[in-house]
This record gives C-alpha cells, structure tokens and sequence, in this order.
C-alpha cells in the first residue's frame, strides 16, 4: 500500500484533485465571499469616474444631455443644485427626472435650455449632504451607508453665477438576492466538475504513469536477453528521446559485453603463447644456458621478443576498446594527408630498410579530411605492417594516395601470396590472422582497428586479391570541405 502511495500514477492524481479543489475554493469565494465587495467597489468606481467627466464638461451646454448617458449607462442618481438645494438638472437610468422637489410643488427647477421644468424630490439627507460638502475642505464628499453610495463636489455649471452642487448616488446592496441563487448553482456545479475531475485526472494520470512504467521495465532489463526496444512512441518527445537512450546504452552494454566474452575466449590463448615462452626460456636460462654466453644471449633474445609481442598485444587490445567507446568526434579538425601519408612511409623506410624491403610511393599534394590525425596514422600504419609482413620474393610494398569524386582514395599493396577466397569475408573479423591464418602479426586486431578507425570517419575500407600477385588495401574518406 505504501508503495502505491509513492507511485508516480498516484501522486500525480493526486495533485490533479488538488489542484482541482484549489480552483473551486477560489471560484466559491470569488462568486460568494467576495463578490458583493468587488461588485461595491465596480460601481463607486465608476460613480467617481461620471461625477468627474460631469464636472470636466460642465461648462458645456450638452452637459445635460452627458449626464443622462452617463446616468443610464452607470445605473447611477444624479442631481445638479445650487447651494441652497434648488434642483437644476437631475437624471437617473431611466429618463430625464420631472417631479417636483420636497421644498413644495410651487418651487421649479431651471433647465439648460432655459425652459422651466419640474423636477423630482431630493432624496432624504440632502441637507446633510450639502452640510457636509460645505465643510469639506477639499469641496468634495463621500458618504457610503452600505446600501447607498453618494458622491459630491462643487462644478461650474452652465448659465450658473456661482458654483453648483454635483450629486451622484447609486445603490450599492443589489447583490444580495443573487447570491443564493449563485450558491445553489455552485454547489451542483462543483459536484458535477469534482467528480468528472476525479474521473478525468484518475485516466490522466494512468495515461502518463503507463509510458513511465514500461520505460523503467525497459531500463531493469538493460544488457539482459529479456530486454524488448519495444516502446510505443508518440506520447512526448522527451519520453520518445529517453527510450531511443536506453536502446542505444543497451547496444554499448551488448557490445561491452560480447567484446570482454571474445577477449576471454580468444585473446587470453594468444596471451598465453608468449608468456609461456617467456617462464620457458627463463627457466631453461637458469637451469641450463646461464654459463654458455652465447646460448644464454639467445635465449635472452627469445625472451625479450616475447615480452615485446606481449606488450604489443596488450596496447592493440586496449587501442581497440578504446575504439569500441569512442562515439563521440567533436575533436575532428583538417588533416593534411599527403603530409601523414609522407610520414609514416618515411618511418617504414627506415624501419625496414635493413630487411632490403622496397617502399614505392604514389603521393598526390593537397589532399585533406576532416578527422582525427592520430587515428589515421595508426590505420596507414597497420596497413603497412600488414603489407610488410605479408610482402612476396620482390620484397616491394607501394603506398598512394589520390582524390577524385569528393573522396580520398589511400592504398597499401603488397606483392605476396595474396588471401584465398574463402578467408576474404573474415580478413576484418577481431583476433582473425592469430586465430586462423595463423600470419604474422601480432593480435589479429590491426585490420579490425583500421576498420573501425575508418567508419569512425565516415569512410569504407575494401581489399583487392589475386592468388600468388598480392594485395590491395583500400581506404576511401570524403575530402575536406572547407565550406562545411
């Protein structure tokens, strides 16, 4: 149970609920608590804003028919007097008040356009009212009894010779009623909205918790047999992202994993060879040759080889599990090739020099790639140990290098036996020459790391045979673009 409460399904339900509460409360205090006083504080607003364009505009003779605009479009009382309450204009929403004043029905109102009207009674208060007003002293007053809101202040009014009195009134209590009515519709609202709500977010939550799960199942069986790529994309691409990262870590753990499985069955015979021959001829060292000088330096000689095939062995494993990791290229930069092509034929010269080994050279100017210079250097180097090691009679190796169709064409030939047919398909396998050609090199992982140094670049390697004519070794990189 208590793992159910910290599942992602159910938290995220939960907080859909919440979140669903959250907006009801508001709405339920909005529309009830609050919404007698937010409806107050609309109409004294706009009560303040009428009473101020009235006296902006009060010199203006269609001021009257001004406030009788402002008077049904505010649902707002207004009356315009002299200081001693004699009505000069009054409105309401409705119409143009005519009804006579309190003071009797013999006192008359005066109109704008010089026309005698009647006009209805001041409302009660008004003599309070203009108290007030006269003993402010800023000339304007306000008077809020809950139920009525007034508004006064002094304008110069039209035709007048002193200033006029400005009444503006609205009542303010006309909320109450509908209250109730509101709350009886909340309540059946929110009981439909909560449940629909608990319903709705209850699916939500399923629909994204789904996903999540067969995403963390995916990542449990990581570099098992029982892991499945299966994932239903579509939902989000960050989930689609994650689960194309968890297929791709599951390729490297497979790979990591297949790589150590072959180094143990494979590596660990060719590591065995030379460090039996080492112990061997160490102990025949100090049990027999250690007073015949000469055969104790031969013995030497076959130790220290030993060792050195050993050590090389153990840097092509390494180099080539380097390669196997190294996915990432940011450090790529322009490699003149005709210059590397140069050096490393140029090293081969003097390294094979006292065998009376021949090395040819076909080296176009002004070829570059883009890559790693390190790593191409190492690939042209197995390539042209292999074609040493493998050279026939003529003792002859050519190396070239040519450009054409947007790619660098780099060839080793050799002029030795040449590869049978049936081992041609297996020359770029792992450990292939220690395990069945039984050659001359070292690991059987130099073509390997040639192959995988030149896919890392983008490139294609290829071999071309014929029986007792020799080899050749192709491979082909795009060139350099320097608008790229």
């Amino acid at each position: 149970m208590k793992r159910k409460t910290r599942s992602f399904q159910f938290k995220l339900w939960m907080y859909f609920i919440l979140f669903t509460a959250f907006i009801f409360t508001v709405l339920w205090l909005l529309q009830t608590v609050f919404l007698q006083s937010f409806y107050d504080a609309m109409l004294i607003s706009n009560t303040k804003a009428a009473a101020e364009k009235i006296s902006a505009n009060s010199r203006s003779e269609s001021v009257d028919t001004l406030i009788d605009e402002l008077a049904h479009n505010n649902t707002i009382l207004v009356f315009v007097t002299d200081q001693s309450g004699n009505v000069l204009y009054a409105a309401d929403e409705f119409r143009q008040l005519h009804s006579k004043r309190k003071n009797g029905p013999d006192e008359m109102g005066r109109h704008g356009d010089g026309k005698r009207d009647s006009y209805r009674m001041l409302p009660d208060g008004y003599d309070s009212f203009l108290s007030e007003l006269k003993s402010s002293s800023t000339g304007v007053t306000e008077k809020n009894s809950g139920s009525l809101y007034v508004y006064g202040t002094y304008i110069d009014y039209y035709n007048c010779s002193e200033p006029a009195v400005l009444y503006v009134g609205t009542t303010l209590d006309t909320v109450g009623s509908s209250v109730s009515i509101i709350s009886m519709q909340l309540v059946w609202v929110t009981l439909l909205s909560l449940l629909s709500g608990f319903v709705l977010s209850w699916f939500i939550a399923r629909r994204f918790s789904s996903p999540l799960a067969s995403l963390s199942e995916k990542a449990r069986h990581l570099g098992e047999k029982e892991y499945s790529p299966g994932f239903r994309k579509g939902f989000c691409s960050e989930l689609d992202q994650l689960s194309t990262t968890l297929d791709t870590t599951n390729d490297k753990l497979n790979r990591s994993r297949d790589f150590q499985m072959e180094l143990l069955a494979n590596v660990s015979h060719d590591l065995r060879t030379p460090v039996t021959m080492i112990k061997g001829y160490a102990e025949m060292i100090r049990d027999i040759s250690w007073e015949d000088e000469e055969q104790c330096r031969k013995d030497l000689e076959v130790v220290i080889k030993e060792a050195d095939r050993l050590t090389a062995l153990v840097n092509e494993i390494m180099e080539y599990s380097e390669l196997q990791t190294d996915t990432v290229h940011e450090d790529f930069v322009p490699v003149d090739m005709s210059r590397l092509v140069r050096k490393v034929a140029d090293s081969f010269d003097t390294l094979y020099k006292p065998e009376d080994i021949r090395l040819e050279r076909q080296i176009a100017e002004g070829i570059s790639v883009s890559g790693s210079g390190s790593r191409l250097e190492r690939a042209l180097f197995n390539l042209m140990d292999n074609a040493f090691r493998h050279t026939g009679n003529g003792r002859n190796i050519l190396v070239s290098l040519t450009a054409g169709n947007g790619t660098a064409v780099l060839a080793v030939t050799d002029y030795g036996e040449g590869i049978p047919a049936d081992e041609l398909p297996h020359i770029w396998d792992r450990y292939y020459t220690s395990r069945q050609r039984k050659g001359k090199g070292v690991s059987g992982l130099g073509l390997a790391i040639v192959r995988q140094i030149t896919e890392m670049h983008g490139g294609t390697c290829d071999v071309t045979t014929q029986q007792g004519k020799g080899s050749t070794f192709r491979i082909t990189l795009p060139l350099f673009r320097h608008d790229a």
